[in-house]
């Protein structure tokens, strides 16, 4: 409920003037605290929650505060973050900053939570420093544990087993992270996931342009609901004539791909993930240029990845077409052997067939899914 925010621990706000209540779009929305700051410290903000509706962040209860509240930029990391746990059963963790996954993860046979969260973490073990943690299942004490080693602003989950409110509130073993804020969300299965799903909270998304105006749109979903639903890629060109991808993924990359496109739901466009094993290995983020985003990546992953520094046997996403065949070219060049993206481009049929040369399965997404927040 609206109230569950502890507002005497807000100890810093740059308060505006915000109404009670408003109305946007014909929806009425009730206030629920005025927030730290907006995006920046010298920004008033106030956070708010459809009326009448029970929400998965609307009604986020803070079982532990920081120093003081919530800032825009946390509530949105907690949203893009829930975002992409949201699609999975297993247990998943995503690690946000600025908007943008740093890492996420997914377990695998015999991943503990805490080597989900490690997976997501050191994905990006540097970005991650101060980030935003979101996870779709209860989080239990020896996460915390790990969780507490390093910085962060934010745990969210929708449970958190009791023994953990005791690690994140010691202070005096783990004083790096003494004013770490812990939030209990709703399930986040609850938000809108596929296309034409119903049962699900699936408010439309506002933004709001320089002057004021509004556009309003439907959420950002996807049709893929599971593995059955991905095609290997064709296409046809007077030039190509008809093209099918003719190298089949395996099992494991199969998952991945799926994986891949999920946390590329919440990836700022152009946006690549490129992934295995359950963990994203590497993001490209908010490029002009689809290649572009494959450099960042692979750059990113030689620079900052602490594992295995090879990409060989990796699966890539991709939340757009490719518009020529460097894109797979630069990717196979990497070591990646498979790939998911929509298509749209006049060359597919041109693009298929130097997939099939470099024997990198192409599987072909039925929508774009740009995140242009």
């Amino acid at each position: 409920m609206a109230n569950e925010l502890n507002r005497s621990t807000y100890l810093s706000r740059n308060v505006g003037d915000f109404p009670a209540e408003t109305v946007i779009a014909g929806r009425r929305y009730v206030k629920v605290d005025d927030l730290r700051y907006g995006t920046n410290p010298h920004q008033p903000a106030a956070y708010y929650k459809p009326a009448d509706e029970t929400c998965v962040i609307g009604d986020m209860e803070i079982l532990k505060n920081g120093k003081n509240g919530l800032s825009q930029t946390n509530l949105e990391d907690i949203s893009y973050a829930l975002n992409i746990v949201k699609f999975f059963d297993t247990p998943a963790c995503a690690v946000m900053k600025h908007v943008n996954p740093s890492g996420a993860a997914v377990s695998r046979a015999g991943d503990s939570l805490r080597d989900v969260y490690l997976k997501a973490r050191d994905a990006d073990a540097r970005a991650a420093f101060g980030s935003v943690i979101a996870f779709n299942t209860e989080v239990d004490a020896p996460t915390a544990r790990e969780i507490m080693k390093t910085f962060a602003e934010c745990v969210v989950a929708p449970a958190f087993a009791p023994e953990t409110l005791q690690i994140f509130n010691d202070s005096e073993t783990y004083k790096l992270n003494r004013h770490i804020r812990i939030v209990r969300c709703g399930d986040p299965r609850k938000l809108p996931r596929f296309t034409g799903e119903s049962g699900v909270n699936a408010a439309n998304t506002l933004k709001v342009l320089a002057d004021g105006s509004l556009v309003i749109a439907a959420p950002l979903t996807t049709s893929l609901t599971g593995i059955a639903d991905l095609r290997p890629a064709e296409a046809e060109n007077s030039k190509f004539g008809r093209q099918i991808s003719e190298i089949a993924a395996d099992a494991g990359q199969l998952e991945d791909l799926l994986f891949a496109w999920y946390v590329n739901l919440s990836v700022r466009s152009n946006g690549v993930v490129i992934a295995r094993n359950g963990q994203t290995l590497s993001v490209g983020t908010g490029e002009q240029d689809r290649v572009g985003a494959i450099e960042q990546a692979i750059a990113k992953f030689h620079q900052k990845y602490q594992g295995d520094n090879t990409l060989e046997g990796a699966v890539m996403s991709s939340d757009g077409f490719f518009p020529f065949a460097d894109g797979v070219e630069t990717a196979a060049a990497a070591g990646i052997t498979a790939i998911i993206a929509p298509a749209g481009s006049l060359r597919d049929a041109e693009v298929i067939k130097r997939a099939n040369e470099l024997g990198v399965a192409l599987y072909h997404a039925p929508e774009r899914i740009f995140s242009h927040h």
